[in-house]
């Protein structure tokens, strides 16, 4: 049965109530990796940062790397994996890879621009695979609930490439929750105000930039996936595609999965019931502002107050620091921007969570919190849990839960409200306005077209099929 007669039969059989399931993964149940094999891995997007995801999962020694897939196949930014994996069957289309080797694989990694992740993801899921996909999870709100369902359905390993969520970050924020030391948090300043992409880009822009000649080597029909009908750019492609609201989502999901990470779980935010666009610097319709500040409003949760975040980025958009912050320094636990610049004389990327009684800084990634001023955390140094060390690294401790023999640590279940906070805090920007979000029903109230939003147009014809799986 290939791949789109499977696809059009498990529509069908969902609607007569019944689980249609490829013959080719009936030899054994859907997911099962024996704990002392190597897990039998193919990686979807091998360049730019799927490269590095590539490179870090084989840095394991616990996946036998099966088959390579990139839309651009034997690109410049895909030649370090080739080389490192000469004899590794290759594709350009991740619809054949499984057609022809869809036996042979039990897990994925998706290193591919985010609108792309939601139909390899779900496909993979729908036959039996366990998934590692950078983040966030997808581009839209709806895309992501439908993971988390596809997660729950097929019963697979899933992980969202917060790195950071496996580092020392994820279990020192976690042994000062559960210690009380963290306690009572009001509210949080996320900021990352690095130079981005899009800085240079006239924001009075009216059109997307003229189209240019596809190169030879690109599969572009099949880069596109989901997205709507669009001409090749160079301006659209090997990372630039982060610019665009139709393609990316921006600063907010590049880095806020990075910073916003632990404190979205530990403190049990869940979704928002406001998003405000407080100020947006070179606002417009097709690429992501010069500076942004957004406000998320939380709930009071059980025993825990309600909690404001506030989201700031651009290079003139630093926040003001508590007394006793002290001095930013460059932090070697944070990987510097796609562009490879940081700004050593401002505010390194990171977080500042301010409690009723303490106020702690913090970076991103895998940076650990410190309690200022500096005086107030001489005074609780006793009090101090010690904090467990890691036993996996992000790309082991998926691995390892595709062997039954960890837990992922950003499971879709978890990444999931993280990356739909994304969503909407992107809405926001993309339409200057404030979002009165519905929790319960999860509906924006207040503005029709952003509720419409949280959904987004049609995919293109041909690709309707995976949001049906």
């Amino acid at each position: 049965m290939n791949r789109r007669n499977f696809v059009k039969a498990g529509a069908l059989g969902a609607f007569a109530g019944v689980s249609v399931i490829p013959s080719r993964v009936l030899g054994k149940p859907l997911g099962h990796v024996a704990p002392s094999d190597k897990v039998n891995l193919a990686c979807i997007g091998i360049g730019n940062r799927g490269g590095e995801i590539t490179k870090a999962l084989h840095a394991t020694g616990l996946a036998n790397i099966v088959a390579l897939c990139d839309v651009d196949m034997g690109a410049p930014q895909t030649l370090d994996v080739l080389k490192l994996l000469p004899d590794v069957p290759r594709f350009q289309d991740f619809r054949e890879m499984f057609d022809k080797m869809g036996n042979k694989i039990e897990a994925v990694s998706v290193g591919v621009p985010d609108f792309a992740h939601f139909p390899i993801t779900m496909l993979a899921m729908s036959l039996g695979k366990h998934v590692y996909v950078e983040k966030p999870m997808a581009r839209t709100f709806k895309e992501v609930e439908l993971m988390m369902a596809g997660a729950k359905k097929y019963k697979v390993a899933t992980q969202m490439g917060n790195q950071g969520h496996s580092e020392a970050n994820y279990f020192q924020f976690k042994a000062w929750k559960d210690a009380g030391i963290i306690k009572d948090v009001t509210a949080i300043t996320a900021h990352m105000n690095s130079r981005r992409r899009w800085h240079d880009w006239d924001p009075k822009m009216t059109s997307y930039p003229k189209a240019e000649p596809i190169p030879k080597t690109l599969d572009w029909d099949t880069w596109l996936t989901t997205s709507h009908p669009l001409h090749y750019q160079k301006d659209f492609v090997n990372g630039q595609w982060r610019c665009w609201y139709d393609l990316g989502m921006g600063a907010l999901g590049d880095w806020g999965a990075h910073i916003i990470d632990t404190a979205h779980e530990f403190l049990d935010l869940g979704l928002p019931y406001e998003v405000d666009a407080v100020m947006l610097d070179g606002h417009n319709s097709f690429f992501f502002p010069m500076s942004t500040t957004l406000s998320f409003k939380f709930p009071a949760r059980g025993s825990m107050p309600p909690v404001e975040i506030t989201w700031k980025d651009g290079l003139n958009n630093i926040p003001s620091v508590p007394k006793g912050y002290g001095v930013s320094e460059l932090d070697p636990n944070i990987p510097p921007p796609s562009n490879g610049q940081m700004q050593p004389a401002k505010l390194n990327p990171g977080k500042i969570i301010y409690s009723k009684d303490l106020t702690f800084k913090g970076g991103s990634h895998g940076s650990t919190l410190s309690i200022i001023p500096e005086d107030k955390a001489k005074d609780l140094a006793s009090r101090l849990p010690v904090v467990p060390a890691s036993p996996s690294n992000h790309y082991a401790n998926f691995l390892k839960a595709c062997k039954g023999e960890e837990k992922c640590r950003s499971s879709f279940e978890i990444a999931g409200p993280l990356s739909q906070v994304f969503a909407l805090g992107v809405l926001a920007q993309r339409l200057n306005t404030k979002l009165i979000f519905d929790r319960e029903t999860k509906q924006i109230t207040n503005n029709p077209l952003a509720n419409f939003l949280l959904e987004g147009a049609a995919p293109r014809k041909g690709w309707e099929e995976y949001y049906r799986l």
